[in-house]
């Protein structure tokens, strides 16, 4: 039976990458198919980009029980692997069966998620009979839940009158790459929009994993590589815009669950959002983020449960040439010939955010004067666990490092044992880092100053400051209890006096 599809990719306009996390598919699904991608579609081509879906909390993610599928199966003798492969299965088996009327559709479906699941199956019975399960076999492993989201949320679609197709990435790459460098990801953008291309008129669905990278994907990506499939998508395709969808309206001054008066923020530049997201605010990977940027593509945060909301824009305030030299910033002409409208002179700081569970170690140098070695040794100990350094203030013979808690785990001893070669070191815990972003903050003379006097005024102690080398971000550590109190009184001193920002909506039929 030849099936005809009310909505269709318009052929003539420009393409909009459309990301969907994993939570948001787990549970907006009908809410995304009726309300954002069916009125999308209506006078935009659309690319629609999916993770695996996750349950009430990201432990009961299709993607955390994989990971734990694949290193049970490395335990001699165990079967629990085979019994998160049947949970999996009973679990997209049944919003099968919940969201999709059409039984022909439907009965495809199931014959598609049986199939992938049975491979799975195989797959780890397979690694537990050699014992091994490499970097790469994991990713393949991991995969697998992109291939079942999308696979639903494309029959949903289609069920919706929706003309969309599955596609999958997993045997993209076709060439030989050493290290993910640009040229690879340059390679990697022309092949995906190649792939979304071969679907003509039909909406693509396309699965956010992309297959075997050098050194895998999980290990040189991690876990935002969906969030770089949409990119380097949106970049291939030379889109309007790349859309990410979660459940929030976009990017706050600050965390609204926290300070009632946080406001939305229409248009932020991406260097601030990189440094919210590495201070707090779950925004997007900095490193995806400038795959979009460099080819001067607007990334724009949407909220699946607020589809009419504007969102937050990021949106490049510098050019880069074709040679890699900067140009100054975009002048209000050159942004309102790309219909965006930004008051770069504005002189207050963008938003505050604070970055919880944080300890700082502070090493006394074992000498009266430097060594040439104190420094290198410090470094290389962190190096040796991995430890990544939020930041960092020395003088001669002291070193204070504040270090995120969930990236020492149980290396803490470990760490502190070896740093005591080179000095005394102190431990102090419960701590948050408060950031204070903003662009225009370098041309802000005593901005520093009035931070640090609104936080004393508030009985707020501060254990350490820092200022990034960018001068768009002024930090300081504070006691963890204070966190939400010293984000309300700088949001309140130092946030209220905004400019008015003005940008346009990509275009959206509403009825």
């Amino acid at each position: 039976m030849v099936r005809t599809f009310t909505y269709s990719n318009p052929s003539g306009l420009p393409w909009v990458v459309q990301k969907f996390g994993g939570t948001s598919v787990g549970k907006f699904l009908d809410k995304i198919a009726n309300e954002v991608i069916k009125e999308y579609v209506k006078q935009n081509r659309l690319v629609v980009v999916c993770s695996a879906r996750s349950g009430k909390d990201k432990q009961t993610g299709t993607t955390n029980r994989l990971i734990r599928a694949a290193n049970d199966a490395l335990k001699p003798g165990s079967k629990e692997y085979l019994d998160i492969v049947a949970a999996l299965l009973e679990d997209h088996l049944a919003v099968a069966v919940e969201m999709i009327h059409d039984d022909e559709i439907r009965q495809e479906l199931e014959d598609d998620i049986r199939s992938d699941c049975d491979k799975l199956k195989s797959f780890l019975e397979a690694a537990q009979i050699i014992n091994e399960i490499s970097p790469r076999s994991k990713d393949i492993i991991i995969g697998v839940g992109e291939k079942l989201s999308c696979r639903i949320v494309a029959a949903v679609l289609q069920d919706r009158d929706v003309d969309a197709q599955f596609v999958s990435l997993e045997n993209i790459i076709d060439r030989d790459f050493e290290k993910l460098d640009q040229e690879f990801y340059d390679y990697l953008a022309k092949k995906m929009a190649h792939a979304v291309e071969q679907c003509g008129n039909k909406v693509p669905v396309v699965t956010g994993f992309f297959g075997i990278v050098p050194g895998s994907l999980l290990t040189s990506v991690g876990r935002g590589y969906t969030d770089l499939c949409a990119a380097l998508t949106a970049v291939g395709l030379t889109a309007e815009e790349l859309q990410i969808w979660k459940e929030v309206d976009g990017i706050f001054t600050a965390d609204p669950r926290k300070v009632k008066s946080a406001r939305l923020l229409p248009i932020i530049t991406p260097e601030e959002a990189s440094e919210l997201t590495y201070y707090g605010s779950e925004v997007i990977h900095p490193f995806t983020m400038e795959q979009v940027i460099r080819s001067h593509i607007p990334i724009r945060i949407k909220n699946v449960e607020n589809p009419r909301g504007q969102g937050t824009i990021i949106f490049p305030t510098d050019i880069v040439s074709k040679d890699g030299t900067a140009t100054p910033p975009h002048s209000p002409k050159v942004l309102a010939e790309n219909g965006y409208s930004l008051d770069l002179s504005r002189k207050y700081p963008t938003a505050v955010t604070i970055k919880d569970h944080v300890i700082v170690l502070n090493v006394h140098s074992n000498r009266k004067s430097v060594s040439h070695g104190f420094f290198a040794k410090i470094f290389s100990t962190l190096d040796r666990y991995g430890v990544v350094v939020d930041l960092i203030s020395t003088s001669e013979v002291h070193v204070s490092m504040a270090l995120g808690e969930d990236n020492l785990d149980k290396d803490l001893d470990h760490v502190i044992a070896d740093l005591r070669v080179v000095g005394r070191v102190d431990v102090i815990k419960d701590l948050a880092i408060l950031s204070l972003v903003g662009k225009q903050m370098k041309n802000m003379v005593g901005i520093a100053g009035m931070m640090f006097s609104t936080l004393a005024s508030a009985g707020v102690n501060i254990e350490m400051i820092s200022q990034g080398s960018s001068e768009i971000n002024i930090s300081c550590v504070i006691d963890e209890r204070s966190s939400i109190t010293a984000m309300n009184v700088i949001h309140d001193q130092l946030l209220s006096k905004r400019g008015k920002l003005v940008l346009p909506s990509v275009k959206l039929a509403l009825e």
